[in-house]
C-alpha cells in the first residue's frame, strides 16, 4: 500500500448538486461546521489570520464558498472577544446555502452574505485584507483551482486556504464518521471520505500556489490532519514591494513547510 491515497479526480461531491432537500442540507452543513470546530479547522485558520490582519484599523475579510457561514460567524465572535473591528463578506454560488448563511448570520451585522462566483469575483482589486477558502479548493478541477487562487490574489492582500491533508489516517477517520455519526445523512456520508481523496498533500498545495503566482506561499501542517496555505496577493501597485513573508502562528499550531523550491 502506498504511503498516501491516490488523489481522485473528476468525482463530484453531492454537496455541489444544484438542489437539495433543505433539512438534509442543513444537517450536512452542520456536520461540516462541527468538523471545523472540533477538529481544529477554524483554530488553525484563526491563528494565521490573527497574524495577518491589521490590528489598528477595521479589517476586511472575504470568505469564499461560505456554506452555512460558520467560519465568518467564528471570526466575528473572535474579533468581538479581542476588540478587533472586522467586516466580513461571506460568498457562495449555491442559492440554498446562501439562504442558510443569511439565516445563521442574522445576529452579526459585521457579516454581509452575497452571491458570488469564486472564478469571477465581483470585487475590485485589493478590496480585502484577506481572502479565505476553507475545504472548497478540492471541489474544483484542473485550471479552475488556479483561477480561484488568482482571483483571491487579485482582490486581497493575503490568500488563506484551509484544506485536508490527503492521508490514510484522515481517510480512515472520515470512513469511521461516515459509518457512525454521518450514517443517516446521504450528503455527508458520501462526501466526507471523498473529500479526503480529493484533497492535497502539502507539496501539492504549495505547487498550486506557485503556479497561481501567489507571493511567497507557505503551507503549514496542523493537528487533525489539516493544512493551511498562506500567500501574498499578486496584485501590486507600480513599484510596490510584495507583502512580507507570512508570519507563522505559535509552534503549537503546526510546523511550516518552506515556500522555497528544493
Amino acid at each position: 500500500m502506498s504511503l498516501r491515497p491516490t488523489r481522485v479526480l473528476h468525482a463530484e461531491e453531492r454537496l455541489d448538486e444544484p438542489r437539495h432537500d433543505a433539512a438534509t442540507l442543513e444537517r450536512s452543513l452542520a456536520h461540516v461546521a462541527a468538523v471545523n470546530r472540533w477538529l481544529g479547522g477554524w483554530r488553525a485558520l484563526r491563528g494565521h489570520l490573527g497574524a495577518l490582519l491589521p490590528a489598528t484599523r477595521p479589517a476586511r475579510v472575504l470568505d469564499i464558498g461560505t456554506g452555512s457561514a460558520d467560519g465568518p460567524a467564528m471570526l466575528a465572535r473572535w474579533a468581538r472577544s479581542t476588540g478587533r473591528a472586522l467586516h466580513i463578506v461571506a460568498t457562495d454560488v449555491h442559492p440554498q446555502m446562501l439562504e442558510v448563511a443569511r439565516r445563521r448570520t442574522g445576529a452579526f451585522p459585521e457579516i454581509r452574505v452575497q452571491a458570488a462566483d469564486a472564478l469571477a469575483l465581483p470585487f475590485p482589486d485589493r478590496s480585502f485584507d484577506a481572502a479565505l477558502l476553507t475545504l472548497t479548493l478540492h471541489h474544483l478541477e484542473g485550471d479552475d483551482q488556479l483561477r480561484v487562487l488568482r482571483e483571491m490574489a487579485r482582490v486581497a492582500t493575503w490568500v488563506v486556504v484551509g484544506e485536508l491533508d490527503r492521508s490514510w489516517l484522515n481517510y480512515i477517520g472520515a470512513k469511521l464518521l461516515a459509518w457512525t455519526l454521518w450514517r443517516r445523512n446521504p450528503i455527508t456520508r458520501h462526501d466526507g471520505p471523498l473529500s479526503v481523496l480529493r484533497a492535497y498533500t502539502a507539496a501539492e498545495l504549495l505547487e498550486l500556489a506557485r503556479a497561481a503566482g501567489l507571493v511567497r506561499p507557505r503551507v503549514s501542517h496542523h493537528p487533525f490532519q489539516r493544512l493551511v496555505l498562506v500567500g501574498g496577493g499578486a496584485a501590486r501597485g507600480p513599484g510596490e514591494p510584495p507583502p512580507p513573508t507570512p508570519q507563522q502562528p505559535q509552534a503549537r499550531h503546526g510546523e511550516p513547510v518552506s515556500g522555497r523550491r528544493p
